[in-house]
């Protein structure tokens, strides 16, 4: 079908035959859409598809045979869940880190410093919810502290947890640093002490080995795609 449009609109546009279908972890949705535009750059006839969510989102969706050719997941943990027959034999494949951060609106109204703030009944905080990766490693976070923080809710992924104090409506958030990164000036990033901190590692699932599939892999496990993860503050496995 897509040949058969091929040259409608009467511009130059290649037509792009083979498609690539990723479901990925919402916090890989600002280096994930980087990554889509290498790849189509690179390979015209490529057209990547991506779709973001939380990983026990992404999960159930894949083990109910959603269309997916790759599977990104934000913890390992994650990964443990898919389902044999889905998987058909796919290893997971590390290819990045990441730590959490606590996020406060620009001003910080809840003058949030570290942790320990974060146990006033006047610094409302969320988390996301304790099913999720980042739920996860939050609650390590805190285990590791001994903090028991002021939590007002608890949100189905990082993205919404961080729109939260985006919007005022929290004082905290831990979230993961590259959504503090990535969000600019708009929250503020409150470091957490390292002998505090977690690190997650993300694993990534390849459940057809297709050419368009292979591009995207090979694209993610290049130089210039080690730089995609790096400049939105991914580490390294």
């Amino acid at each position: 079908m897509a040949g058969g449009l091929a040259g409608c609109g009467g511009d130059d546009q290649p037509a792009r035959s083979k498609v690539v279908t990723v479901l990925a972890a919402a916090s890989l949705t600002e280096a994930f859409g980087d990554l889509k535009k290498q790849v189509e750059q690179a390979h015209p006839d490529v057209e990547v598809r991506v779709s973001f969510a939380a990983s026990s989102t992404i999960v159930q969706q894949v083990n109910n045979h959603a269309d997916a050719d790759i599977v990104a997941l934000a913890d390992e943990k994650a990964g443990t869940t898919l389902k044999a027959d889905v998987l058909k034999g796919a290893r997971p494949h590390l290819f990045a880190t990441n730590q959490m951060i606590i996020a406060t609106p620009a001003d910080n109204p809840g003058k949030v410093t570290g942790l320990a703030t974060l146990t006033s009944g006047d610094v409302d905080t969320v988390l996301c919810a304790p099913q999720v990766p980042c739920g996860r490693a939050a609650k390590k976070v805190l285990d590791k502290s001994h903090v028991t923080p002021h939590v007002v809710s608890y949100e189905q992924d990082v993205k919404a947890t961080l729109a939260k104090v985006r919007l005022g409506e929290a004082d905290a958030a831990i979230v993961y640093v590259t959504d503090v990164a990535s969000a600019g000036k708009a929250v503020r990033g409150v470091p957490i002490k390292t002998d505090q901190n977690v690190t997650t590692r993300l694993p990534v699932y390849s459940l057809n080995n297709d050419e368009a599939s292979k591009a995207f892999l090979d694209a993610l496990n290049s130089p210039a795609g080690r730089k995609v993860l790096s400049d939105r503050g991914f580490g390294t496995p």
